[in-house]
C-alpha cells in the first residue's frame, strides 16, 4: 500500500484523474480516497504547478461542478520526493493521537517540510507566481507587523475592533507563528512576503471570508487559503488529512470531502485577498469590507463546532 501511494505521489496527476478519483469516491469506492490523498500530495511537495488543476479536477468529480475561476498554467517542474520525508509522513498518518487536533496536524506536518528536496523551492517559486494578486502583493515589499494599540483604537463594530477582541480574549498572537524564528524573511521571494502575510492575516481571513475559530473550519479555511494563492503548507496539510482519513476507515472522509472542496471552491472563487491595505481599512464594519472587496462568507455545509460537539458528548 505505500508503495503505491509513493508511487503515486511521485508521478501524479491531473485535472481528469482527480475528477475520476472524487467521483468514484462519490460512488461508494472509498479506496479511491488513498490514491486522491496522494494526488493532492503530489500537488503539495512534488509538483504544486499541479495544485490547481488536481483540486478543480477533485471539487469537479466530487460536487459535479469546477470552480469558478480561470485555470492557471504554471511551469509542469517536479522534484524528487527523499526518503527522509516518508519516514516522518507515516510516523505522522498512523498517529491516532494527533488525529483530532488540527493545530498539532498543521505543526507536525509544517514541520517535514525540512526533509523536502533542496530543489522544491525553486518549483514553489514559478507555481506560486501565476495566482492573481500574488506578483503585486509581492511587490509591496516583505509585510510591516500589524500592532494590537492600531487595532485597540479602531471603533466598536469595525473590522479592527472584531480582530483585536478576537485575539485579545482567545489569547492569540497576533501572528499565528514567529516569522523571525522561521526565518521567513531569508526564503526567495515571493515566499518570503506570502508566508509572513499568510500569518499575520489567517485570523483575519477568518473574520473577513466567515471561517469560525474551530476545529472543521480550521480545516476549511487552509482550503481557502489554498485556493487564494496555492498555500504551500495548507496544501501539505490537507494532503495529510485526507491521508489520515483514508487509511482509518472509521474517519469521515466524506465529510471532510464536502468541507475541504467547498472551501477551495470558495478561495478559488473569492477576488485575492493578499494585496489589500488592511490597516486602511481597520474601521470599516466586515460587512462594507466584504462588499467593496467582493467576498461573501464561507457557506460551511455542516455547523462549524461539529468537532467539538462531537468531543463533548
Amino acid at each position: 500500500m505505500r508503495s503505491h501511494f509513493e508511487s503515486l505521489a511521485l508521478q501524479g496527476g491531473g485535472f481528469d484523474e482527480a475528477k475520476g478519483l472524487a467521483a468514484d469516491i462519490r460512488a461508494g469506492r472509498a479506496e479511491a480516497a488513498s490514491d486522491l490523498a496522494a494526488l493532492w500530495l503530489h500537488a503539495a511537495i512534488s509538483a504544486p504547478a499541479r495544485l490547481t488543476e488536481i483540486y478543480d479536477g477533485s471539487a469537479a468529480g466530487w460536487t459535479g461542478k469546477r470552480p469558478e475561476a480561470e485555470p492557471l498554467n504554471a511551469p509542469g517542474s517536479k522534484v524528487e520526493i527523499p526518503q527522509a520525508f516518508w519516514t516522518g509522513f507515516w510516523a505522522l498518518v498512523e498517529d491516532q493521537t494527533a488525529g483530532g487536533d488540527a493545530g498539532l496536524i498543521t505543526q507536525r506536518t509544517a514541520a517535514l517540510a525540512g526533509a523536502l528536496s533542496p530543489d522544491f523551492r525553486a518549483v514553489a517559486v514559478e507555481a506560486a507566481l501565476v495566482y492573481p494578486g500574488v506578483r503585486a502583493a509581492a511587490a509591496q515589499g516583505f509585510p510591516a507587523r500589524f500592532t494590537l494599540e492600531a487595532l485597540s483604537r479602531a471603533p466598536a463594530g469595525s473590522l479592527g475592533a472584531e480582530f483585536h477582541e478576537l485575539i485579545v480574549s482567545n489569547g492569540f498572537d497576533l501572528e499565528v507563528l514567529d516569522r523571525d524564528a522561521l526565518g521567513l524573511a531569508n526564503l526567495p521571494p515571493p515566499l518570503d512576503y506570502l508566508n509572513a502575510r499568510i500569518l499575520q492575516c489567517h485570523d483575519l481571513w477568518h473574520i473577513t471570508a466567515g471561517y469560525q475559530t474551530t476545529g472543521l473550519h480550521e480545516v476549511a479555511i487552509s482550503a481557502f487559503q489554498a485556493g487564494q494563492f496555492g498555500h504551500n503548507y495548507s496544501a501539505m496539510f490537507l494532503a495529510m488529512v485526507l491521508t489520515k482519513m483514508a487509511h482509518n476507515p472509521m474517519a469521515p472522509a466524506n465529510l471532510m470531502l464536502d468541507v475541504i472542496l467547498s472551501a477551495w471552491t470558495h478561495g478559488r472563487e473569492t477576488p485575492p485577498l493578499l494585496p489589500v491595505d488592511w490597516p486602511a481599512v481597520w474601521g470599516q464594519s466586515v460587512e462594507d469590507i466584504r462588499k467593496d472587496l467582493g467576498v461573501t462568507a464561507y457557506a460551511s455545509p455542516y455547523p462549524a463546532n461539529l468537532f467539538e460537539s462531537l468531543r463533548a458528548a
